[in-house]
């Protein structure tokens, strides 16, 4: 089993109403996971550069009935990038995003400034590259160099998932 959203948010522990941004939502597996996992009174934030990839997102929450997801068109990379206010949500996800990004600290800070102060992160990523699908072996971001990144950045260390095949899946809380 590849990366299973939905199992994957299960470990998180989302609740009725809380408010959570999807870094890096690409077509929205893990936004249309959260959307139902807080149900009418939460909200999801599915934040891309893609905005073809958001407008994909927009059309299959519509198909599914699915309302409570806002789409942003934002640079992950940049502080303020997208245009969340400070410590404003819940929960962040950041999936399968970190071996692509050029600005990992700066990424990270954003997560930082938009989650509150209970608010817990989880990150999943590529642990391997496989036959082809992920990304090339020298872009995978280890997963020891991934706590470092969030450690450094005031995240304390929760707990490591199971995420997957060829995934490895991490919970921070803010500090």
């Amino acid at each position: 089993m590849f990366s299973d959203p939905q199992h994957n948010l299960e470990q998180l522990g989302l609740g009725e109403g809380d408010q959570v941004a999807d870094f890096g939502s690409g077509s929205g597996f893990y936004s249309l996971a959260a959307a139902r996992a807080v149900g009418d009174t939460g909200r999801v934030f599915a934040i891309d550069i893609q905005k073809d990839l958001l407008q994909k997102l927009k059309s299959t929450a519509q198909a599914q009935r699915i309302f409570n997801i806002e789409i942003v068109w934002g640079d992950l990379e940049k502080i303020g990038g997208t245009k969340l206010r400070d410590m404003c949500i819940d929960a962040a996800i950041v999936s399968n995003i970190l071996f692509q990004v050029e600005h990992k600290k700066e990424t990270v800070r954003e997560v930082k400034r938009v989650l509150k102060r209970t608010g817990r992160v989880l990150v999943v990523d590529w642990a391997d590259s496989f036959g082809g699908m992920g990304p090339q072996p020298k872009d995978v971001l280890p997963e020891i160099e991934t706590r470092k990144l969030f450690e450094s950045a005031g995240f304390v260390f929760e707990r490591s998932i199971m995420a997957g095949d060829h995934h490895y899946g991490l919970i921070f809380k803010n500090a």
